[in-house]
């Protein structure tokens, strides 16, 4: 490095100016300044959606809608069929809206099924609480041999089945055929309200 600048000034030892012309007197080396490397950012993980829970005794939610709406399809008792038909529908309808989850005809059947069947157990017990003083009072059998005296009269085979159903035994069948064919007629009215229900507003 030169000991006196071209102005003619004496510079002092690694003098980088100049004191008296402000000149450079050697280059000076700026270091390179590297940006730092930024990771990205990790894009989000999309939770995969969760599989809907099968429609069925387990399903707790699916449960008590379909209590819920048996135990008010059995106050409407005084509505027979329309009823039932209409308790499938709606447990489809209020389990769609409380899970949004999605329902093909067979899963809408199984909730008017599960439906149907609590409506058959509930309106069992109605049916006996009614029954029961009159059984208690021996008019239960007198019941039904009255209205048995009424088909009889139109009918001779009738005749012959009244004869059947007056004895102990008889009263027995006839009140099993009954609560048969109220099982079938609430669980089938109630699954086809089901289905009926998973067409309409099971789906988007």
């Amino acid at each position: 490095m030169p000991e006196f600048c071209t102005c003619g000034a004496q510079l002092p030892p690694d003098a980088l100016f100049c004191h008296k012309c402000g000149k450079p007197q050697r280059e000076l080396v700026v270091p390179e300044t590297v940006a730092p490397v930024v990771a990205p950012a990790p894009l989000p993980q999309l939770q995969p959606r969760p599989e809907p829970l099968p429609v069925n005794f387990h399903n707790g939610v699916a449960m008590r809608i379909a209590i819920l709406v048996a135990a008010m399809a059995t106050l409407l008792s005084f509505l027979p069929f329309l009823n039932w038909l209409a308790a499938g529908f709606f447990a489809v309808f209020f389990y769609r809206r409380k899970t949004g989850t999605l329902l093909n005809v067979g899963a809408g059947v199984r909730m008017g099924w599960i439906t149907g069947l609590l409506m058959f157990g509930l309106s069992s017990i109605v049916f006996a609480a009614q029954q029961l003083p009159a059984a208690l009072s021996g008019h239960l059998d007198a019941k039904f041999q009255e209205q048995l005296k009424n088909l009889a009269a139109q009918d001779p085979l009738s005749q012959q089945m009244m004869q059947f159903f007056q004895t102990g035994p008889g009263v027995i069948v006839l009140l099993l055929f009954s609560l048969v064919a109220l099982f079938l007629f609430t669980t089938g009215l109630s699954m086809a309200g089901g289905a009926l229900g998973a067409k309409m507003v099971g789906r988007d």
